[in-house]
């Protein structure tokens, strides 16, 4: 049986009963904490900041994202430059959300849509898969304990940039990094 798998029938059961149940006030801040952390997730990526990714993970976290097997904050250098050097502009999107507690420690499953503008500009990488984590409670704050990445399907294809057509020119246009508009509505501070 697979590292994390119910093991008996009696956790199944309790999981199953515990669907649709109203949870308390702590319960809604604990799951609030746990689903910034996979949006900040999915933000740090697609803005290329390695230590907003490193902050999200406890200092002896792991990930298993394939092509990429070890330590959380060396997967955080290490994914920016492959973004970085790939992609023209990431999206990834995170959904169906399940969440489960025990104690200090949490473990969810949400479905993840990434889009990946290729640098050519000429066709995009889509991604379908699942993160699979686990969380840990430490002194109020929940963090990444253990990302393992499931993909369910991924296709690339052409694509006409569409960016500065009529339609669209004359948008604010997204970047990977500081100059886009993102940081300074998020965190006014920090955009200078």
């Amino acid at each position: 049986m697979h590292k994390g798998c119910i093991k008996d029938k009696a956790k199944e059961n309790e999981m199953q009963e515990s669907i649709g149940k109203v949870p308390d006030l702590q319960g809604l801040a604990h799951r609030s904490a746990i689903m910034e952390l996979l949006s900040s997730h999915s933000r740090y990526l697609d803005r290329l900041d390695a230590a907003g990714l490193k902050a999200l993970y406890w200092p002896e976290a792991q990930v298993d994202y394939g092509g990429f097997k070890g330590l959380a904050h060396e997967f955080a250098g290490f994914v920016m430059g492959a973004l970085q050097q790939q992609y023209e502009l990431t999206q990834h999107r995170v959904s169906n959300t399940l969440i489960r507690f025990d104690a200090n420690t949490a473990f969810s499953e949400s479905y993840v849509f990434a889009k990946h503008l290729v640098r050519d500009g000429n066709s995009e990488m889509v991604f379908s898969g699942r993160y699979l984590d686990q969380f840990e409670l430490r002194e109020q704050f929940w963090k990444f304990r253990h990302r393992h990445v499931v993909m369910d399907w991924s296709r690339r294809w052409a694509v006409e940039d569409e960016r500065e057509s009529q339609s669209f020119k004359a948008l604010s246009k997204g970047s990977q990094d500081a100059n886009d508009l993102s940081w300074r509505y998020l965190m006014p501070d920090a955009s200078g």
